[in-house]
């Protein structure tokens, strides 16, 4: 038994394929632990095939039918739910208004506004939701929601990300409050700037950097300057798996309500 004692503990990941998910997804499966992976891809991804430890669902977290059969095949297949990590999210910067591209590829418009919060809250709810089912009648489980500093720090150019993620912060604190009854935990994990995930791509980088009216290579050099990150590095994806392997176990058992911020010390001023 390891120390932190996840053996055979059945946990669910959502955007489980790629980027932060995966490398929960491997630290789970290092634990021992069993794993539900949903993530939005048709195929199985190549880290988790011939694994017994681990089942794959192609699952939209939007779509509430497919949801509720993927979490209701895990309870079948699994008899229990230990923990749920809400990582599945999406990002577009854009402008709240642009000056210099009135209503152009850059300005917030209602599509983006509704993906982004569609995907970052409305998929948070039904997932959660469709874990509860299960977990209330165990009283004791574990939440995590994938937030971001920026939820907590605001974000030039990603105000609706932000927004988006300042609403999870919040729904944090408040459903740990509703659960706590139950034994269920109910904690935030907000990365910084992290190594290159499937959100660091060439578009979202030109995207940021026309928001904030500077080149991709500034934006770059930021990613590790101690101006604004004392550690002076981007952060690595196993950091932020191990805290929710640490979080996802009985050693954490007096934990909930907060979000933690995985960001080495960046802030806004």
């Amino acid at each position: 038994m390891s120390w932190l004692e996840l053996e055979n503990k059945v946990m669910i990941v959502t955007g489980g394929a790629s980027g932060i998910g995966k490398a929960i997804v491997e630290e789970f499966l290092k634990q021992n632990a069993k794993v539900a992976v949903l993530d939005l891809t048709k195929e199985v991804p190549d880290f988790i095939k011939n694994n017994e430890n681990a089942k794959f669902y192609s699952v939209d977290v939007t779509n509430k039918e497919q949801v509720d059969t993927a979490f209701k095949d895990i309870i079948s297949t699994f008899g229990s739910i230990h923990c749920l990590v809400n990582n599945a999210g999406i990002n577009i910067p854009r402008l709240l208004i642009d000056p210099k591209d009135p209503e152009g590829e850059f300005e917030l418009d209602l599509k983006v506004w509704d993906k982004i919060l569609d995907v970052n809250l409305n998929g948070v709810f039904l997932c959660t939701q469709a874990a509860l089912r299960q977990m209330i009648k165990q009283e004791n489980a574990v939440i995590i929601n994938m937030s971001s500093e920026s939820g907590l720090e605001g974000s030039e150019g990603q105000s609706i990300y932000a927004a988006s993620k300042a609403a999870l912060n919040s729904l944090t604190r408040s459903w740990c409050k509703e659960l706590g009854k139950y034994n269920i935990r109910v904690i935030g994990v907000a990365p910084g700037i992290m190594e290159a995930t499937g959100l660091r791509t060439l578009a979202y980088e030109e995207a940021l950097s026309y928001t904030r009216g500077i080149t991709v290579d500034d934006l770059r050099k930021g990613y590790e300057s101690k101006s604004t990150t004392p550690l002076g590095r981007s952060g690595k994806l196993s950091e932020v798996a191990n805290l929710c392997a640490f979080l996802a176990s009985d050693k954490a058992g007096y934990i909930t309500g907060v979000t933690y911020n995985v960001a080495g010390g960046k802030t806004r001023g």
